[in-house]
């Protein structure tokens, strides 16, 4: 009786709109105090240990770093620098500002974490440019939104670290590894109905008659957004740094590029880019301590094992429980973001994982690949949410162009399920 008022108790206060890390923090608190109504006082103190329990993790210090790393490159110009690069490779010509605007943002997913701050930081850019080029507005939200969600993939990546918090199995760096060939794929999938649905419907029909800019002119003002992936992820590598030390190293090369180099960033402007990170950053730290909470009354309520055993012995075999796995997930995912996600679903799933022997980093992998779905998919799409906003359209008008995009990814979610070494190859390459 109590595990079941534990789930109706969160959806009922989801569905009455209280905030989804609010809505788990006090379903889990209600069920600790149900449990142990004998001795009610002394069962609800481990509401606050579980609380300091899911906060106090090495990994998740990175997490305001990077979400900081994405607020001041947002800011630094750096995104504008890049896309003037990226034409003059590219050169103008119908489908090119969509390409264009997709290899940004799997370049900047190298440089932050986030990515409604990914979206933000390239539609500022590409939905104005694409908009002067003759490509409608939904279809240019619709582009952004889609390739900001590569973000979570290509290392550093926020949905990595808060996985790695809940998996002991997988290591940030692993992750960061396997990411970036599925990753990669990504972006390259979305590439394809991007450009083809450009040309199909005759869109920036005024792209050709636009300037090209200079290439040596465009790759010098790019260069220092061009070394910041080098620098993190390079900087990892040969172990200079561990990851939650490569995000203050990218915070401090990011204000360096942002004050000193481009002079885009002064000193009046710190306080509200602090104030916008650290807003973000409680708001993810926030609902990853109030699902520790949650987390804590599934494991002493028994929830998690008859959950496992159902699924396990419900007839549809290993590929079966897979295939209704990723269908839940991807349905999850049009209402809640991934960090929710990862929180509820990920203490659930860990029984069957390991039941079924499968690779926890791969796993991982596949998870945030639905994550990306999810990213840009109505009616609760963050990104598509962010690039809608900056092109002043409603999110209904971006059906006919996304659901292209949308089938892109899903593919390359198919393809890391049918050929795990997509995404374990990188990690045993690099010994982790």
């Amino acid at each position: 009786m109590i595990p079941t008022l534990l789930f109706i108790g969160f959806v009922g206060m989801m569905l009455a709109g209280v905030p989804i890390g609010a809505a788990l923090g006090l379903a889990g608190a209600a069920c600790i105090a149900l449990a142990n109504a004998d001795a009610q006082w002394f069962g609800l103190l481990a509401v606050p240990q579980n609380f300091y329990a899911g906060l106090g993790k090495y990994p998740l210090l990175a997490i305001p770093m990077f979400v900081l790393v994405g607020s001041i490159f947002d800011r630094s110009g750096v995104a504008l620098r890049l896309v003037n690069f990226a034409i003059a490779i590219v050169g103008r010509g119908p489908g090119m500002l969509p390409l264009v605007a997709i290899v940004v943002a799997m370049f900047l997913g190298g440089i932050s974490g986030s990515g409604p701050a990914n979206a933000a930081a390239v539609g500022a850019v590409m939905i104005a440019a694409m908009s002067r080029a003759g490509y409608p507005s939904a279809y240019s939200a619709s582009v952004v939104g889609a390739a900001a969600a590569t973000d979570i993939l290509i290392p550093p990546s926020v949905a990595f670290i808060v996985y790695s918090v809940l998996v002991p199995g997988a290591s940030v760096p692993a992750l960061f590894a396997a990411g970036m060939v599925p990753g990669v794929l990504a972006g390259l999938a979305l590439i394809v109905p991007a450009v083809w649905l450009a040309r199909r419907h005759r869109m920036g029909g005024f792209e050709s008659s636009l300037s090209r800019p200079p290439f040596w002119k465009s790759f010098r003002d790019a260069i220092w957004g061009l070394a910041a992936p080098v620098l993190i992820l390079g900087g990892m590598r040969m172990g200079w740094f561990t990851p939650t030390e490569a995000a203050v190293v990218a915070v401090f090369y990011g204000l360096f590029v942002g004050m000193v180099v481009h002079r885009t960033i002064k000193v009046r402007d710190l306080f509200t880019i602090l104030r916008e990170s650290g807003e973000l950053s409680a708001v993810i730290l926030l609902v990853v301590s109030l699902a520790g909470i949650f987390a804590y009354s599934l494991s002493t309520l028994g929830v998690i094992d008859p959950v496992t055993r159902a699924i396990v012995n419900s007839g549809l075999g290993e590929y079966g429980v897979l295939s209704l796995l990723i269908l839940l997930l991807i349905t999850v995912g049009m209402f809640l973001d991934g960090v929710s996600i990862f929180l509820i679903f990920v203490p659930l799933l860990w029984p069957i994982v390991q039941h079924y022997q499968w690779d926890p980093v791969w796993f991982g992998v596949i998870l945030t690949l639905k994550v990306a779905l999810g990213q840009f998919t109505p009616p609760l799409a963050v990104n598509l949410m962010v690039s809608c906003r900056i092109a002043g359209v409603r999110m209904e008008e971006t059906v006919r162009w996304v659901g292209w995009l949308l089938v892109a990814i899903f593919l390359v979610m198919v393809a890391v399920l049918i050929w795990p070494q997509l995404a374990l190859w990188l990690p045993a390459k690099l010994g982790y």
